[in-house]
């Protein structure tokens, strides 16, 4: 069976959540994190296993949202990730995945616990080959200008 050119989810409730689960399970190369803050365990925990298992995790995040109560970008960085943070006056405000560089996760997502259970929020999994090329191209230009985290 082909798979689906795009898939959309929404929340409150777990539907993005399980959507940024199932992609995170089952990267099996590289996984492009681009987002503004991770906070919920959950995913957390999903990313590190990609990363034991031997997928390729970069993460590019915001520097202020770093040291906020909940934030797993320390533990992530702890655990060995690849972590770059945004030190210019802009906030790195992105919320996207690129998946073994084949789809692409998107949405107004934040990927906390609030946007799962008290948001209304969406993710869009595109497929689209164009759409992947572009984010890949911004992903690439990001992690060339931010700068690494060690923790």
């Amino acid at each position: 069976m082909a798979t689906p050119p795009n898939s959309a989810y929404f929340s409150p409730g777990d539907d993005c959540l399980h959507a940024i689960l199932e992609s995170i399970n089952t990267a099996a190369h590289s996984l492009k994190i681009c987002v503004f803050t991770i906070s919920d365990d959950r995913i957390s925990s999903a990313i590190e296993q990609a990363h034991r298992r031997g997928v390729k995790v970069k993460i590019i995040t915001d520097n202020e949202k770093l040291y906020d109560t909940g934030s797993d970008i320390k533990s992530l960085a702890a655990a060995g990730l690849d972590i770059r943070v945004d030190i210019s006056h802009n906030h790195m405000h992105h919320k996207f995945a690129i998946l073994d560089n084949g789809a692409i996760l998107t949405g107004s997502y934040n990927w906390t616990r609030s946007a799962a259970n008290y948001n209304h929020e969406n993710i869009l999994i595109t497929h689209d080959r164009e759409t992947m090329l572009a984010y890949r191209k911004q992903f690439d230009l990001l992690w060339e200008e931010m700068v690494p985290f060690k923790g």
